[in-house]
């Protein structure tokens, strides 16, 4: 029973939570308390979960592009133009109160966080440059595009509806989980309920292959290269939201890698085809648990990076059932073999 719980895919991640949380209520024993304030949920695991939501969404749509054989290092960048945008309109707007006016700026936001995947999907699907390649030009570029629609300044927005997207509650927990959920929901829907998430597996598996068998690979890695800048434009007005202000240095920086690591750790392949939109969320919920718990532990901000991979390598060679295999085949040879029965010469011609 163990072994085969120990074989699923989802028990290492599953895991590595439990361990970051357990070390955390130690560290912290009302860790995992929860209270009710006017209303709201409020605790250090609310925390996690309302912080993660960008991380969650961004990761979301790294795991379509990743299992399509496929990658996105321009996701950063697009928070940061997204979250430029939507507070450029509002902060240029003489109503930024007014709710027509924030959802013209979410808007506005989506759609060139859409048009920006386009971009990507473009070099990708039609010219045939290789997705590290294609992205990283938007990567390298996306920051500058950020600077100049902010003019080089962080643009602060005294705006209660657009606060709501990132640091408001409804229904007694933050909007920014909901948000996130019922992103997880629908996208779980749609390639697990239908037939999408076999032919996105197809694509990732055997591009050529699939194509030959009629499936529109291009017009599925367009999809995911499009969904996946839409998640990442959706994730960076949260992060505008949650601090009411467009900070294009810094806002998205890393994210990128934190989704990557949340694909990887939750199982997807790098090679394509294979994927777990479940394990996205563990892992996502592990990132936000290693930066808690990193603050939690006092250590100092230069070296978070570092602890974060160190955590993440462990997790990731746990899962490799080659790496398990190293240590059973130790076991198996430290093991003393049982002595060889003697056999009395005398008998054995007797019994010919």
């Amino acid at each position: 029973m163990i072994k085969k719980l120990a074989a699923h895919q989802l028990f290492w991640p599953l895991l590595a939570l439990v361990a970051l949380l357990a070390v955390n209520t130690a560290l912290s024993p009302g860790f995992l308390a929860i209270r009710i304030q006017n209303g709201h949920l409020y605790g250090s695991l609310i925390d996690i979960l309302r912080n993660g939501a960008p991380i969650l969404l961004v990761a979301l749509g790294m795991t379509l592009v990743i299992a399509s054989r496929g990658i996105d290092l321009s996701v950063g960048a697009v928070v940061a133009i997204a979250g430029a945008v939507a507070c450029a309109h509002i902060a240029a707007s003489a109503t930024p109160d007014s709710p027509g006016t924030v959802l013209s700026a979410m808007a506005l936001a989506v759609l060139v966080a859409c048009v920006l995947g386009l971009w990507n999907a473009t070099l990708v699907a039609l010219l045939g440059i290789q997705p590290i390649i294609a992205t990283l030009v938007l990567m390298t570029a996306g920051r500058g595009i950020a600077l100049f629609v902010t003019e080089g300044q962080i643009v602060t927005v005294t705006s209660a509806p657009f606060k709501m997207l990132g640091a408001g509650y409804l229904f007694g927990l933050p909007v920014a989980i909901l948000v996130s959920l019922a992103i997880f929901v629908v996208i779980g829907l749609l390639t697990r309920r239908t037939a999408l998430g076999m032919l996105l597996e197809a694509v990732g598996i055997n591009p050529e292959a699939s194509r030959l068998a009629g499936v529109r690979s291009r017009t599925i890695v367009f999809a995911v290269y499009v969904f996946c800048a839409l998640c990442a434009g959706i994730a960076g007005l949260m992060i505008a939201s949650n601090i009411s202000a467009a900070d294009a240095n810094n806002a998205g920086l890393w994210i990128e890698m934190d989704a990557i690591l949340a694909v990887v750790i939750g199982g997807t392949s790098l090679l394509g085809g294979r994927y777990s939109l479940t394990g996205t969320l563990i892992g996502a919920l592990i990132i936000q648990s290693l930066t808690t718990t990193v603050y939690t532990l006092g250590i100092r901000p230069e070296v978070t990076l570092v602890f974060k991979s160190l955590v993440v390598v462990a997790v990731c060679l746990m899962q490799s059932a080659r790496f398990r295999a190293l240590f059973t085949r130790r076991g198996r040879r430290a093991t003393p073999a049982p002595p060889a029965p003697v056999v009395d010469p005398v008998e054995t011609k007797v019994h010919a």
